[in-house]
């Protein structure tokens, strides 16, 4: 299901695309599951124009090969040792600009799609479907255009986006979500780019909006808020 497009003037390597003098689209794929990805090598590889320059087993990887590799395209599994898929597409967005991101998941719920996108992913293609998506998708992100399953677009097109639950302010729901997912105030400020002691007037306001006062109680609520999902 084709998308929006960025601007094309970020995706030189992509004019004429369909002619015989189209420069050759480079992919680093990451998935943590070795048959997976020498499957969808072997995919991606034999498609005309398309060349895997590298495979990546965790997230680090995949961000140092990345910078390393300055690659057209990243396939990008949501479910990745080394951290959270989704909090990591910012920063390879921002380290990386001339690489779009195409998410390849199991993840079906639109949630996770809205949120992909959201954090800068230009595709979304579900593994069921990937033999007959993600050489679309890819070709897509390649020139800038996205690319979402279209059962999902359909699910999303239905669906309004949620807003934040219980008088939560967004700021409030992400620090919400990153302490039911274990995180220390520090390590929240870190990776939100507050002070610590926003961060712990953050987790007062919502202990104080939501009447709970354990961590035990925040990842409850955040798991029946769909927050987080028991697997995160």
């Amino acid at each position: 299901m084709p998308m929006r497009s960025r601007d094309a003037a970020q995706h030189p390597e992509a004019d004429g695309a369909d002619g015989a003098g189209a420069s050759t689209v480079t992919i680093v794929l990451a998935d943590d599951h070795a048959v997976v990805r020498s499957g969808l090598r072997l995919l991606l590889d034999s498609e005309p124009g398309f060349e895997v320059v590298a495979e990546a087993g965790d997230l680090d990887s995949a961000r140092r090969y990345v910078r390393g590799h300055h690659p057209n395209v990243l396939v990008l599994d949501l479910n990745m040792p080394g951290g959270s898929s989704l909090e990591a597409i910012p920063a390879i967005r921002e380290q990386a600009p001339e690489t779009e991101i195409v998410v390849l998941t199991m993840q079906q719920e639109p949630a996770f799609a809205r949120r992909a996108l959201g954090a800068g992913a230009i595709g979304y293609v579900l593994k069921e479907a990937a033999d007959d998506e993600l050489v679309e998708a890819v070709r897509r992100a390649a020139l800038g255009e996205s690319y979402l399953n279209p059962r999902l677009g359909a699910r999303l097109a239905s669906e309004p986006p949620p807003g934040p639950p219980d008088d939560l302010s967004e700021r409030e729901v992400d620090v919400l979500r990153l302490i039911a997912l274990g995180h220390t105030n520090a390590e929240i400020a870190e990776r939100l780019y507050l002070s610590v002691r926003t961060v712990e007037t953050h987790r007062a306001h919502i202990q104080q909006k939501l009447s709970l006062s354990s961590r035990a109680e925040l990842v409850g609520y955040a798991l029946k808020r769909g927050l987080i999902k028991s697997e995160d």
